[in-house]
């Protein structure tokens, strides 16, 4: 529309073109100076041509200057009406929780029913089970360090972690310090989590402050449309604010609001506020503050249509802030809520919704709808019991008309006596006191039953550790807290969730809004790496969601504690000590467990002293690793160290950081012996290889790692001849040794001999034989030519003939076992 009308005002005369095309008209100048404008003369009079003004408004400025009364007074008619409908949708939730607060017994007060001074005491049962809730929940998300810690976006590099440790502390500096009523709000949305079921955090960046603030937002305050899920989904989110005039008017001066005049406030109250109001103890009779609306809703709004690609409108309704004052109907400001650069044009989220336990709708439900009737019908037996104890302690009655006592009918104090004027007969005859009984037992019972019920139920009862043994596995005792926790642990778990979308709120806005650096000097880093940061990281809770409470977690570190030492080669045990002392909310844990990886190269004296201290030690990989391996194996062969140190309660573990730590230097000396044998350097080994580059260092290392043994294998067995030859016990084995060569090949000689010698005999004693057996058969030979006639000569010769046969068979024989005798002999030798 102000396109159009622009256009009307500043376009040229008609018949201009027709005069500008008479080129031999003289009176005619056009001079063009500037391309954006034109300044024509014709026949004295000039026209000048302005380009048009620009009207595109900023992104982020307030709608409303540029939209008419008529339309906005439509806009606020129609949001006041969709406010009140989504108000009366919940009505009978907001009934419950006003009911639901005067079960706190915040407020004091006197009965007169059923009779002036009847017991007025509430159960504590709800107060009790929202103030452990308070507790337990406060300590857990807000420990003493900060509520926040950060998880590490991708791949994981040592910029990034240096840069995560730097959003967590800075992170944890704005809500502790930058931002102190960051805790005061926790605690007081915890209370009304509890209470209700509901709490809402807003989230946005205060001009005024010129920060990031994160402000609690009571349940009653944040209506929704009936059949809405969640916040992100709902078609409609109403805050119902409630300013001074002198903050409003700030807000107009600063541009914020229409600077407009909205009269005075209209002192009203709603019924279901004032009941809220008075049951906690407060006097809400009037508000002198007006009650502002800001409505997080999807509009099509005129002027500021949907447009696709071709400058078309889509009619899509897109997402805007209105503010309007519910009591005169003004709208204060529109704004559009999405991000610039979302070409979508999402709804930007300004809300956190905390709930407690969820049900059908979008409201969840609080300890007021679960043991909200448990409360109840505590509260009324308690009474019951003391007004029973009352009525039997000072019990009322009838008496005659007649009978008098001086004074007044007020009870008597201890130790008072009063007159009394009996008509007639004794005081019993005259008065009858009322049956009282004493408080049921049968009664206590039944309120002892519904509290005990009801804590169970709000999980506010107590563990009775006592019951516990001692020397249970701690895996019994996890199992006992889990079981005892387990809704707690649910609620908690709903609760990190909520905080981590919290977080993520507020860590954008850091990023975006505050200067880019730090406003102290970060640990590691320069000051101007802020925003760089911030986009590595995401910023998550500190709580567990699988831990409700420290005594949980500190059972879970004690389970692994015991793992560990079964096998402590496999677990980190410094990390795993320094998760422990976080768990417990000890400061400075740096200082209590020194970095090693931040420790700087130490000579292998001061290693050794560090060991037998118990302070961390760490090998380098350019150190001389020989060296600090023989230093430290002499320190550990040393008898006076030995002696002393055998001593400490501690020795298993200086002896065993000892081992590990030559370990570390043994596997950087064979590093290095591999790279010798390559002839280049491995790459960093805290640095990740590439899949290609991996294998190729893999197969050079194979072909190093066997020449690297081949070279080793020789050494050593040149170095164990060298050892056995210097050794004495070797020398004597070699003496002995040859002794018992020498003393066989004797043995061998003399058999040689002796074998000799007999062989001689041998051959000297067949010898012998032959000569006596020719000496016989000549003799015979003579004696047989002399008697060559006589028969006995020839029996004679025959018998000598037999006989000397068999002397001979006989020599024959002895001489083959003296031979055999002899082989034997010779035998046995060799075989020793």
């Amino acid at each position: 529309m102000a396109s159009n009308v622009d256009k009307g005002i500043y376009s040229a005369p008609q018949g201009i073109e027709e005069l500008a095309m008479e080129s031999l008209e003289p009176d005619l100048e056009i001079e063009i100076e500037d391309p954006e404008s034109v300044e024509i003369t014709m026949d004295g009079l000039t026209i000048e041509i302005e380009p048009e003004e620009e009207t595109d408004e900023d992104f982020s400025a307030n709608l409303v200057e540029y939209m008419t009364e008529g339309e906005l007074a439509s806009i606020s008619g129609d949001l006041i009406g969709d406010y009140e409908t989504d108000s009366s949708s919940r009505k009978e939730w907001l009934d419950t929780y006003a009911d639901g607060i005067d079960l706190l017994g915040m407020k004091v007060e006197d009965r007169t029913e059923p009779w002036p001074g009847a017991c007025a005491v509430y159960h504590p049962l709800l107060a009790e089970a929202l103030v452990k809730f308070q507790a337990e929940t406060m300590t857990e998300t807000f420990p003493a360090a900060g509520p926040v810690k950060t998880q590490i976006i991708g791949k994981l590099t040592s910029e990034k972690e240096k840069a995560s440790e730097r959003v967590k502390e800075d992170m944890n500096y704005q809500l502790t310090e930058a931002m102190p009523e960051y805790r005061p709000e926790h605690e007081r949305m915890l209370w009304g989590l509890g209470l209700s079921g509901n709490a809402f955090k807003k989230v946005y960046y205060d001009p005024s402050l010129e920060r990031q603030v994160a402000i609690y937002v009571p349940a009653e305050d944040i209506v929704v449309p009936y059949g809405a899920s969640s916040l992100q989904t709902s078609p409609r989110v109403t805050h119902v604010m409630r300013k001074t005039e002198n903050e409003v008017r700030k807000l107009m001066v600063a541009g914020f609001y229409r600077d407009i005049d909205l009269g005075t406030p209209s002192h009203t109250i709603e019924e279901v506020e004032k009941r809220i109001a008075e049951k906690m103890g407060f006097n809400a009779s009037m508000d002198d503050r007006y009650k502002l609306l800001e409505i997080h809703v999807d509009l099509d709004l005129p002027g500021f249509e949907d447009e696709n690609e071709d400058g078309e409108f889509t009619g899509i309704a897109l997402p805007y802030v209105v503010t309007l004052e519910r009591g005169s109907g003004e709208v204060l400001a529109i704004r559009r809520n999405w991000d610039p650069e979302d070409k979508t044009k999402q709804k930007r989220n300004h809300f956190v919704h905390y709930p407690y336990i969820p049900g059908f709708g979008f409201y969840a439900f609080g300890l007021i709808h679960l043991i909200g009737a448990a409360a109840k019908s505590g509260t009324m037996l308690l009474r019951q019991l003391v007004d029973a104890g009352t009525l039997s302690n000072l019990p009322g009655g009838f008496k005659t008309r007649g009978l008098r006592i001086k004074g007044d009918d007020t009870p008597i104090s201890p130790a008072e006596f009063r007159d009394v004027d009996v008509p007639s007969g004794t005081i019993r005859d005259n008065i009858l006191p009322l049956p009282y009984k004493e408080p049921s037992q049968v009664l206590k019972g039944l309120m002892d039953q519904i509290i005990g019920d009801g804590r169970a139920f709000a999980n506010a009862a107590d563990l009775q550790v006592s019951d516990m043994s001692a020397n249970s596995p701690v895996g019994t005792t996890l199992a006992i807290l889990e079981r005892s926790l387990k809704v707690m642990s649910a609620v908690q778990a709903r609760i990190h969730y909520a905080m981590r979308q919290e977080f993520k709120l507020l860590s954008g806005i850091i990023r975006d809004y505050t200067p880019n650096e730090y406003s102290y000097d970060p640990e590691e880093g320069g000051r101007a790496a802020k925003q760089g940061d911030y986009d590595m990281v995401e910023v998550i809770p500190v709580s567990d969601p699988n831990a409700a409470t420290m005594s949980q977690k500190v059972v879970q570190y004690q389970a692994v504690m015991q793992m560990a030492q079964a096998n402590p080669q496999i677990y980190d045990l410094p990390e795993l000590n320094k998760q422990m002392l976080e768990v417990l909310g000890i400061k400075n844990i740096g200082k209590l467990i020194p970095s090693i990886e931040t420790g700087k190269p130490k000579d292998p004296v001061t290693e050794n002293m560090n060991i037998i201290t118990g302070s961390p030690v760490k090998a380098f990989i350019h150190q001389d690793h020989e060296a600090h391996i023989a230093v430290h194996m002499s320190a550990i062969k040393d008898p006076v160290l030995a002696e002393f140190i055998g001593q400490n309660p501690q020795a298993g573990s200086i002896q065993a950081a000892a081992m590990a730590h030559i370990n570390e230097h043994l596997a950087f000396a064979y590093r290095n012996q591999l790279e010798e044998q390559l002839g280049v350097d491995l790459p960093n080994p805290e640095e990740e290889l590439p899949r290609s580059v991996e294998v190729e260092v893999s197969k050079l290392a194979a072909k190093a790692a066997v020449q690297l043994l081949a070279k080793n294998q020789n050494e050593a067995k040149a170095k164990q001849a060298e050892q056995q030859a210097q050794d004495p016990l070797v020398q004597m084995q070699q003496a002995e040794l040859q002794i018992k060569q020498q003393e066989v090949q004797a043995k061998a000689q003399k058999m040689a001999s002796d074998a000799q010698m007999d062989q001689a005999r041998l051959e000297l004693e067949k010898m012998r034989i032959e000569s006596q057996e020719r000496i016989a058969g000549a003799q015979i030979g003579a004696k047989a030519a002399d008697n060559k006639e006589s028969l006995e000569a020839k029996q004679m010769a025959e018998g000598a003939k037999i006989g000397m046969q068999a002397i001979q068979q006989e020599r024959q024989r002895e001489t083959q076992l003296e031979i055999s005798r002899n082989s034997k002999s010779k035998q046995k030798p060799k075989e020793e």
